[in-house]
């Protein structure tokens, strides 16, 4: 059997790192197989949803590179929901209810009072045809319940081993809403059956969700897919993800610098047995993935790591690929200056300023006059990769200087910054003009 997932975003707001890991670890699993990935839109309701916002999702996926093999706008799809609904309503398993929000929140707190689970007691089968008939005359409309079985069901979750869900705990889920609008539940259901979607994975929150879904698979006549429920992320306490974290979008994230291999990696790789870092590419994530891997208490989701594996990333991008967004900062430099530069980077944009190292402006910070001019005597005709040694040992049996009170000098000196990339690999670039320059404490 190839294996087919899929994603189902709704467009009423941008991608944020919950939603992404949710379709990186479906697109991981897919192309792992050898199987296929389905961008499906969950533009159904139709008031919140904007061109906008599935035009995003688009791009950030594009971006992270998780291309899809098909796509399919939900809201295209009415015409087979409502074939759905109908079999399901001839069948008796879809039932009209008229209760209010307020009346049903009135008997959930009976219910509790009296010890009683809180679930729908179906009071909306008892109905009789003058009785609908009476609400809609006072212009009440029916919100659309699925007649659970009552049944213990179970399935081999990919994620989480044998589960089982008892329906007969649940209220019957409304599947279609008082004013028309299709709920999640019966649209998605629709298209696994008619898309051939093999496995549905999602958070481990939709457990309960379903029992009720396999027996909407069931009743509609459909193949149940497999599933597999994944543990939630949480902060790097171990605490609910924050408000800040769980909805920084990742249009944002492009925007503060982070490079999409480090947001694939850290979010692939949270939670797994797999070490923490960066991978080949999102194919090759792809292709080390299993949920065997995938521990069973949450994902710990730390910034800390993610800054680290965005600057392992920056630290071995080879000069090709750096060097259109080098040209496109105005800071291409040249081969050389990125393998130099490389190792400092912690986001991209930090080769603005590393930059001003090699062509200026710089300006020195000289805190003994008497020692920059020792060094500027000494320092040698011919700057090469092998200027900075010869030239320090000269410095240092002159004026008696050594380790860091010879080095941070000259550092501050020629780069005006108290770190910054091997000075050996850097004064070559610099050049001895604007080296002596700096010596004499001039900005060049």
């Amino acid at each position: 059997m190839s294996v087919k997932v899929r994603f189902a975003p709704s467009p009423t707001g941008k991608l944020h790192v919950g939603n992404v890991r949710t379709a990186l670890v479906n697109w991981m699993f897919a192309k792992g197989q050898g199987g296929s990935f389905v961008l499906r839109i969950d533009d159904t309701d139709l008031a919140r949803s904007t061109a906008e916002f599935e035009q995003g999702i688009e791009d950030d996926l594009t971006w992270l590179g998780m291309l899809w093999d098909e796509r399919y706008n939900q809201s295209k799809r009415f015409d087979r929901y409502e074939e759905a609904a109908a079999r399901l309503k001839a069948s008796g398993r879809l039932y009209p209810a008229y209760e209010t929000g307020e009346e049903l929140d009135r008997r959930r707190k009976v219910q509790l009072a009296r010890g009683l689970p809180p679930i729908y007691d179906r009071a909306a089968l008892s109905l009789t045809d003058e009785d609908k008939a009476a609400f809609e005359a006072e212009g009440r409309k029916p919100h659309w319940r699925f007649k659970l079985e009552g049944k213990r069901v179970a399935w081999e979750d990919l994620a989480r081993g044998h589960a089982e869900v008892d329906t007969a705990s649940m209220s019957d889920p409304v599947l279609i809403r008082e004013d028309g609008l299709f709920l999640y539940t019966l649209p998605s259901v629709v298209d696994d059956i008619d898309m051939g979607i093999t496995h549905v994975i999602r958070g481990e929150d939709h457990v309960t969700n379903t029992g009720a879904q396999i027996e909407i698979f069931e009743a509609l006549g459909g193949p149940t897919p497999g599933f597999a429920h994944m543990p939630l992320l949480v902060g790097e306490d171990g605490s609910a993800l924050s408000k800040r974290l769980g909805s920084l979008s990742i249009s944002e994230m492009r925007d503060l610098g982070y490079e999409p291999i480090a947001i694939t990696s850290h979010l692939g790789r949270i939670g797994t047995s797999d070490p923490l870092e960066v991978g080949a590419s999102v194919e090759a994530l792809g292709e080390s993935f299993a949920f065997t891997k995938m521990g069973r208490s949450p994902a710990r989701y730390d910034t800390a790591d993610l800054d680290r594996l965005n600057a392992q990333a920056l630290h071995a991008m080879d000069y090709a690929t750096a060097q259109p967004r080098l040209e496109a900062l105005g800071v291409d430099l040249g081969e050389a200056f990125w393998a130099v530069v490389r190792p400092n980077l912690q986001k991209f944009a930090d080769v603005v300023e590393l930059a001003k190292i090699v062509r200026g402006p710089v300006t020195p910070v000289v805190e003994d006059a008497a020692f920059a001019a020792a060094a500027l005597e000494l320092l040698p005709e011919t700057i090469d990769e092998t200027a900075w040694s010869a030239w320090t040992t000269a410095i240092k049996d002159k004026t008696g200087a050594k380790g860091k009170a010879l080095f941070m000098p000259l550092r501050l000196i020629l780069t005006g910054q108290p770190h910054g990339p091997d000075m050996a690999a850097i004064v070559p670039l610099i050049g001895r003009e604007r080296m002596i320059q700096r010596l004499k404490g001039e900005t060049a």
